[in-house]
């Protein structure tokens, strides 16, 4: 049975036995979208953990979610408050945002699912619990930047995102296309708590 829980630190083990099962991720412990560019490749595997690790025993929120088969972890996605990706928000795709809505908007920037547990729905329970996990946490609306369009291939680096009819599913709307392969699929949400706030 496909079990999906926030990660905390308690489940390193977890998340270095997915990481570790493909170059790409087992080199950027989701920090790509977080770093500059220069410091993401001067950290390096070890240092990237590393900055995760800082960062989930620092964030109120959960810097993601991890999804397990049995004893084996099978996939990951990150999500949280909009305001945590300072390098996508720096980014073309994010230009036509609201900017005021960084704090209580959500993001899900990206997916990874061990290449033997693809296409069996882990990518989808992956986003339906992280458009719980932002209520839960106060989040006003929650956003993807998937790849536009009716692909529905999850392997490579280009998928990691997700793709557009995995948002639809899971009842996101597009809102705009900030380029040719790239759409900003959004979900508004009921705040769980309206009087809580973000510093």
């Amino acid at each position: 049975m496909l079990e999906v829980c926030p990660f905390t630190t308690d489940r390193l083990g977890d998340l270095d036995e997915l990481f570790g099962s493909d170059e790409v991720t087992d080199r950027c412990w989701c920090m790509w979208f977080i770093t500059r560019v220069a410091d993401f490749h001067s950290a390096g595997c070890a240092g990237n953990r590393t900055a995760l690790l800082e960062r989930a025993g620092e964030d109120d929120a959960p810097l993601g979610l991890i999804a397990n088969e049995g004893e084996h972890p099978v996939g990951w996605c990150a999500t949280g408050p909009r305001d945590r990706y300072a390098r996508i928000l720096r980014s073309p795709t994010l230009a036509n945002r609201d900017r005021t809505e960084d704090p209580w908007t959500w993001l899900v920037p990206c997916f990874f699912v061990r290449r033997d547990a693809r296409r069996g729905g882990v990518s989808r329970a992956l986003l339906a619990a992280a458009v719980a996990l932002a209520e839960e946490h106060g989040a006003t609306a929650i956003e993807g930047f998937p790849l536009t369009g009716s692909k529905t291939r999850s392997g490579g680096s280009d998928f990691m995102t997700g793709v557009e009819p995995l948002f639809a599913a899971c009842g996101f709307d597009p809102v705009d296309h900030p380029s040719t392969n790239r759409v900003i699929m959004r979900r508004e949400l009921q705040r769980a708590d309206k009087g809580k706030d973000r510093t």
